[in-house]
């Protein structure tokens, strides 16, 4: 299949790309920096095409202008990790709805968009697909209303496939530097005998950032799961037992 990443050189993107490519997917990669996008092992086995969301506007070329895809894995996304700042709610969320409502409108039939753990708010416990969400944050706010727009559009056009995919704690190479695993790292190469951090006794969801690209990957090449999925190990552990497991490994 003829799949487009888009956010290809953020942290997710710039691990699914490869696994989209061993799966023998021919990739189009889209993102703002051009030039950080030509430092990955992967640019020459794609084809790129620069495009900030947020400025650029194509019209009602914007299927074509990206080559006709048949699949759109649309991870792109500002702003991150500052998940309280209102840009989500102000700026990413009108830019992105314009975007993927004008890719469908021009002719895109299957999109897998990212959604995040942080709609669900400060539930507890087993997060299921079908619960209510309560979020908190501009971010989860922001996504969710990406998310029920979709979903109206679809009512109003039912010749798409849409797959919401909902990201829980991703963790490995190339992950924002302040996050703990990061963190951590650095302190064992350090040679640091000791860690601070809180006494770690929040439960989450993590899977290695590998994982996550191939989950996505096969889910994208499929039309019968459709909706809200969860990606996620099913096995919340403490942060603490985290550490502890990887300063261990």
């Amino acid at each position: 299949m003829k799949i487009l990443v888009t956010g290809a050189t953020g942290f997710l993107g710039s691990h699914l790309i490869p696994v989209l490519l061993e799966r023998g997917h021919e990739v189009i990669a889209s993102g703002r920096n051009q030039k950080k996008a030509f430092t990955f092992s992967w640019y020459n086995s794609v084809k790129f095409i620069p495009y900030d969301i947020s400025v650029s506007n194509v019209e009602n070329l914007i299927f074509d202008f990206f080559d006709r895809p048949d699949v759109l894995i649309h991870l792109a996304w500002e702003g991150l990790p500052k998940f309280k700042d209102l840009i989500h709610i102000e700026q990413n969320l009108p830019a992105h709805i314009r975007f993927l409502k004008t890719y469908i409108t021009s002719g895109g039939k299957h999109i897998l968009v990212a959604g995040t753990c942080l709609e669900y708010g400060m539930q507890n416990g087993c997060l299921a697909e079908d619960m209510s969400v309560m979020p908190i944050t501009s971010y989860g706010v922001a996504k969710n209303c990406l998310r029920q727009f979709i979903e109206l559009l679809q009512q109003m056009d039912s010749g798409f496939i849409f797959q919401w995919v909902r990201m829980f704690y991703m963790f490995g190479e190339g992950q924002n530097a302040t996050s703990i695993i990061p963190q951590l790292s650095l302190a064992i190469q350090r040679g640091d005998t000791t860690f601070n951090m809180s006494g770690g006794e929040q439960i989450r969801d993590y899977l290695p950032i590998k994982k996550v690209a191939e989950i996505i990957s096969r889910i994208s090449e499929q039309e019968k799961v459709t909706g809200i999925i969860n990606c996620c190990s099913g096995q919340p552990i403490t942060i603490k037992k985290l550490v502890k497991e990887f300063a261990k490994s």
